[in-house]
């Protein structure tokens, strides 16, 4: 259903903001007047996947270990498959944590336009006056050490609206009392949801035999063509149904229109080569044509049969 993405300063009151938001949502869901589809409201957090502060330790002051950076890696991506897990039709996933890498919350953007859901980011802001002062004050054994903290505050880049994957943004200063809950409720429940695009879809995989199919089936209608024309005395022209049996699925009879001269070999096998070299490239590479791909020998027959009509000069 949505995908909410809370982002801010280490300390700022995220949390909070987020027993906020939750508390709003499932009033309004279970208010009488609403009448949408039945959905669920869930938190997802470093806290839930036992993530420690540690792993946020990271190599811009030199007295921290350039070792402990690597370990923030694996927890961010601990954190994006168990949000992959949970994000669906039936469910409004508010994130939170500081999400503070504009790359990471793309990725998530992506994750949620191939997933069909709508977004929404919500940008938690304090002071790091006041953020240190809140760290210090911790008593349930989660505060960040001073170095982390500080790494944190240096390496965070804001989210802003004037780009698609934070958009829409809500911003949030710590002297507002409440989170502008019906400006978020409006964006996650009739906010428009983008299509995937090309660099969100899956690529669609040819078959393993795919390449063999594709060098026997052209090799196959040459051979067929020049066989057509010897037959015919070299007068071959016109519209000519070719045989081309696989032993396998049957036979294929692709139609092709040939002009009135004599065919050369060797303008075959060239229109051959440019043939199968384009296609190799969409076999091995995978294609953005869209619904299933059909690389059945009768469909590349009936493919290279054009191509050739396209390139034959009358």
């Amino acid at each position: 259903m949505a995908l909410v993405t809370v982002s801010g300063f280490p300390c700022s009151g995220k949390t909070t903001r987020v027993l906020q938001l939750k508390q709003f949502l499932e009033e309004r869901l279970q208010d009488p007047a609403y009448t949408g589809p039945q959905l669920t409201v869930s938190i997802l957090s470093d806290d839930d996947l036992k993530i420690g502060r540690q792993v946020y330790n990271g190599p811009v002051l030199a007295s921290v270990p350039m070792t402990d950076s690597r370990s923030e890696k694996p927890a961010r991506q601990a954190l994006f498959t168990a949000m992959q897990r949970q994000m669906n039709h039936n469910t409004i996933l508010i994130l939170d944590g500081m999400n503070y890498i504009k790359g990471f919350r793309y990725q998530m953007y992506c994750a949620a336009r191939e997933l069909k859901v709508r977004v929404a980011t919500v940008y938690v802001v304090a002071t790091k006056e006041l953020c240190r002062e809140w760290n210090a004050a911790r008593v349930d054994g989660n505060a960040y050490s001073a170095e982390t903290l500080e790494n944190l505050l240096l390496r965070y880049e804001e989210p802003s609206s004037m780009v698609r994957w934070d958009s829409p943004l809500f911003t949030i200063p710590w002297s507002d009392r409440d989170v502008p809950a019906d400006d978020i409720w409006k964006a996650i429940t009739e906010g428009n949801v983008k299509p995937p695009n090309a660099g969100t879809q899956a690529v669609p995989k040819a078959p393993t035999d795919a390449l063999r199919t594709l060098e026997h089936t052209t090799t196959t209608m040459v051979s067929a063509i020049m066989a057509e024309q010897a037959a015919s005395g070299g007068g071959l022209g016109g519209v000519v149904h070719l045989s081309l049996n696989n032993g396998t699925s049957g036979t294929a009879k692709p139609r092709i229109n040939l002009p009135a001269r004599s065919i050369t070999l060797s303008e075959l096998q060239r229109i051959k080569r440019q043939f199968v070299t384009v296609h190799k490239k969409a076999i091995t590479l995978g294609t953005t044509e869209k619904g299933a791909v059909d690389w059945s020998e009768e469909s590349i027959a009936d493919k290279f049969a054009s191509y050739i009509e396209e390139n034959l000069k009358p």
